[in-house]
C-alpha cells in the first residue's frame, strides 16, 4: 500500500513548491532586469557613436570648400563665396595657365575675379592657338584657386581647379570684350601637380588649330 502522508507533511510540500516557484520568478526577474540594463547600455553606446559620427561628418563637411561664383550684370567681375555657411574666406591666390603669361593674383577680404586681369593675356593666348578674338557661346578658362578660409574657427587651405566661363563679344572697331559668365569646380589638386594639371586643362580646352595644308 502507498505510504500515506499526514496533513502536516502535505502542507510542508506545498510550501516547498511555492518556494521553488518564487525562486524561479526571482531568477527570471533578475535576468529580465539584466537584459534591460544591457539594452539600455547598448542604446547609450549607439547614441554616443551616432552623435560622434554625425559630428565628424559635420566637421568634414565644414572643412570641405566649394566656391560659388556670382558675376555682376556686365560680366566685369565675378564675386566668389563659399557654399558652406560656416566658412569665411580670408584670402585667395588666383593662378592662371602659363600660356596667358599673367602672374598670380592675390586677394584679401574681397574674393573675386576681374575680367581686366585676364582679358589681354587670354586674347593673346587664344590667338596663339589659332582661335578667333570672338567666341561663339560660352568658353571655359581653367584657373587654379588657392583659398585660405576659416571653418569652425580653424584655418584651412584648399587648392582646386575650376573652369571660369567667359565670352568674347564683338565691339566697335573690331575689338572684343571679355565677359565673365560663371564658375564650376573641376577637381581638387595637390600643390605638387597643380600647375601641370592647370596647363593640361588649358591645352584640352584650347587646342592649337592644325595648320592648313
Amino acid at each position: 500500500m502507498p505510504e500515506q502522508t499526514t496533513p502536516q507533511e502535505q502542507q510542508a510540500a506545498t510550501r516547498r513548491r511555492w518556494l521553488t516557484l518564487a525562486e524561479l520568478l526571482g531568477v527570471a526577474a533578475v535576468a529580465i532586469s539584466g537584459l534591460t540594463l544591457w539594452d539600455s547600455h547598448n542604446d547609450r553606446v549607439r547614441e554616443r557613436e551616432d552623435k560622434a559620427a554625425a559630428a565628424q561628418k559635420a566637421s568634414t563637411r565644414s572643412a570641405t570648400l566649394a566656391l560659388r561664383g556670382t558675376p555682376d550684370r556686365e560680366g566685369d567681375v565675378i564675386a566668389l563665396a563659399p557654399l558652406g555657411e560656416t566658412q569665411a574666406i580670408q584670402g585667395q591666390t588666383i593662378i592662371l595657365p602659363t600660356a596667358l603669361a599673367i602672374a598670380p593674383v592675390e586677394t584679401t577680404g574681397d574674393p573675386r575675379i576681374e575680367a581686366d586681369w585676364l582679358a589681354d593675356g587670354l586674347k593673346r593666348a587664344r590667338r596663339e592657338t589659332g582661335a578667333p578674338d570672338r567666341s561663339v557661346g560660352d568658353e571655359r578658362l581653367p584657373i587654379l584657386i588657392v583659398t585660405r578660409y576659416l571653418a569652425d574657427g580653424t584655418l584651412h587651405e584648399d587648392r582646386a581647379l575650376y573652369d571660369l566661363g567667359y565670352a568674347l563679344d564683338g565691339q566697335f572697331l573690331g575689338s572684343s570684350r571679355l565677359r565673365i559668365r560663371g564658375l564650376s569646380l573641376v577637381a581638387r589638386i595637390s600643390a605638387a601637380n597643380g600647375s601641370a594639371k592647370l596647363d593640361a586643362r588649358w591645352r584640352q580646352l584650347h587646342p592649337k588649330a592644325k595648320p592648313k595644308p
